[in-house]
């Protein structure tokens, strides 16, 4: 936590003014809000120890259309601006997810209780109610501060069974949603049909580290070393979709979260509300073209619909190769590290992993990301202060909740000293809140990499399959297929000839038995040694050690970027975004 400025535990007085929040839910407050305790009310979790923070409804119209209802426990009533609480979340950012240890972003009085939705608990919320029709096209929907209590609890499991057809015991109390669930999943089904139209892709990347590529179970002596990486119901901080084998329910989840931030950002723009936008940025074109290299290597045909700029359809197609390929993990992770890391902005701009052109927020989460706080909070200024006519004797009124005010809105939804004070605050937070997000991203990738080099520690000696996946003048990068590690194969470990580089073909060329090492072979390697706080991983190929040859010594004539020099010198980091 110290390498990376992680907070510890809470200071005393933010503890105290988090014990200090009432629980009582008041008649008044309850009158201020869309009453929805009588709509049959489900949140479905990874497991039974959850705190869940978000709720799901699904409700079939006389004219046959859907209302789907998204709601998000309302932490901004609680947290409001200026209190300890708050000046504490916006100091932290983002809730941090360490293995087995977690650091929240608020106290448990909040992420545990005022603001968990528990079964059987009437609930402050901020709810979206989106009208669609058979095809998934949103009708109209519109955004209120709502009450609700939820009927049902589901986990991963429970909820994947009720999909499958399955009967028992376990799933007997589900009963009267088990229809809505699988109405939900094929309504998810049409939206990831819309979003892969525009051009959008996803990452098939395995839910948990040390997830076998071929799917077999990981063995149980790597239980120790495996935990969660995606800790949102939306697309997280990665930028673009992931999906994973393990938790079909969970792709279900992103589908509506993604749709539920974007129409919030819609209706923050229409209403010139004060907002900080998600923005993700096209990825430079000199890496993916690194990439088409490699995947030619392997026989793997990358087109670019345009070779002069990159579309997010260039990224579906490109998966879409990856699927038909053994190396499909390999590459993936190889594509991801092609991707520029999410920012937020006060300003609307395109999203490439989602291949929006328009803004696009965070607003799912407010318990663990403060950004989706600040959405809250604007939306709380337009409920209590917003403006529905040019004045007040105005004749003329829109309904500045529902999505029939967009384009008929000609004035300030707030008044001015209300935007005023938003905007300057949200512009004073915005780079530290992508600043803090990074910290917690790297602290998860450093967990991450030392997690795989105890891993391989135990495993020093032991052979395994391999990708080649860069070649330098100084030795081979190679990714273990079976554990998605990857190790350098250091050229003065190759002792059967001198190997000389070949920068143009990505190759190691013996100078006399002509053999190459190239992007994309697959070679056998022994995990040599393992230096645990580098997170270095040095590996040699299957029989170098015992073949005769004069020793190769690096070349330091050679011209090195940055990163390779810190390979070179040991600081062999495993923290890509």
């Amino acid at each position: 936590c110290c390498k990376h400025d992680l907070p510890s535990d809470f200071p005393a007085h933010v503890l105290e003014a988090a014990k200090g929040l009432s629980s009582k839910i008041t008649k008044a407050e309850i009158k201020r809000r869309l009453d929805l305790r009588s709509v049959p009310t489900f949140t479905i979790k990874t497991d039974a120890e959850e705190s869940a923070d978000d709720a799901i409804t699904l409700e079939e119209l006389e004219d046959g259309n859907w209302q789907l209802g998204i709601h998000i426990a309302d932490v901004a009533h609680y947290v409001t601006a200026s209190t300890p609480l708050d000046r504490e979340a916006q100091k932290r950012g983002v809730s941090v997810y360490l293995g087995e240890m977690n650091i929240p972003m608020l106290p448990s009085e909040i992420t545990d209780d005022l603001c968990s939705l528990i079964v059987g608990n009437d609930r402050l919320t901020v709810s979206v109610l989106i009208v669609l029709d058979r095809e998934g096209n949103v009708q109209e929907f519109e955004i209120q501060p709502t009450v609700i209590n939820v009927d049902y609890r589901l986990s991963y499991d429970q909820a994947e069974a009720i999909l499958a057809g399955k009967k028992g015991k376990e799933l007997k109390p589900f009963s009267k949603i088990a229809s809505t669930i699988v109405q939900l999943d094929q309504l998810s089904q049409t939206l990831k049909d819309q979003r892969r139209d525009r051009g959008a892709f996803e990452l098939n990347l395995p839910e948990k580290i040390y997830a076998r590529a071929d799917g077999i179970e990981t063995p149980e002596e790597t239980d120790k070393y495996t935990f969660s990486k995606f800790h949102y119901d939306d697309e997280g901080a990665l930028g673009a979709i992931v999906i994973a084998d393990t938790a079909p329910i969970h792709s279900m989840l992103v589908e509506l979260m993604v749709l539920t931030n974007r129409i919030v950002a819609s209706h923050m723009t229409a209403l010139s509300l004060p907002a900080v936008y998600r923005v993700h940025p096209t990825p430079d074109l000199k890496d993916v073209e690194d990439l088409i290299k490699l995947a030619a290597s392997m026989e793997i045909e990358l087109p670019l619909e345009n070779a002069e700029e990159l579309h997010p359809r260039d990224y579906q197609n490109f998966t879409k190769q990856f699927s038909d390929s053994t190396a499909e993990r390999v590459l993936t992770y190889l594509l991801l590290a092609t991707l520029k890391p999410a920012f937020y902005s006060m300003t609307p701009k395109a999203h490439f992993g989602l291949a929006l052109e328009e803004g696009y927020v965070h607003f799912a989460a407010p318990v663990r990301r403060y950004p989706d706080l600040l959405i809250h909070r604007a939306l709380h200024a337009m409920f209590a202060e917003g403006r529905a006519g040019k004045s007040a004797r105005s004749k003329e009124k829109v309904e500045l909740r529902h999505s029939s005010c967009h384009g008929n809105i000609g004035w300030n939804v707030l008044p001015p000293e209300i935007q005023t004070e938003l905007e300057e605050y949200f512009g004073m937070v915005v780079v530290h809140i992508t600043d803090r997000e990074k910290i917690a991203q790297d602290a998860e990738n450093d967990l991450e990499g030392l997690k795989k080099a105890e891993l391989m520690k135990e495993r020093t000696g032991e052979i395994f399959h391999g990708v080649i996946t860069g070649v330098q003048s100084y030795g081979l990068f190679v990714e273990i297929e079976e554990l998605l590690v990857e190790g350098l194969v250091h050229v003065s470990s190759l002792k059967d000839d001198w190997y000389e580089f070949r920068s143009r073909q990505q190759t190691l060329v013996g100078r006399k038995n002509r053999k190459q090492y190239r992007l994309g072979d697959r070679i056998e390697v022994q995990v040599k040694s393992v230096d645990y706080y580098r997170q270095q991983i040095d590996l040699i190929t299957v029989g170098s050690e015992d073949e005769e040859g004069e020793e190769q010594e690096f070349d330091d004539t050679l011209e090195l970027t940055d990163d390779q020099v810190d390979i070179v010198d040991g600081d062999f980091d495993d923290d890509d975004e």
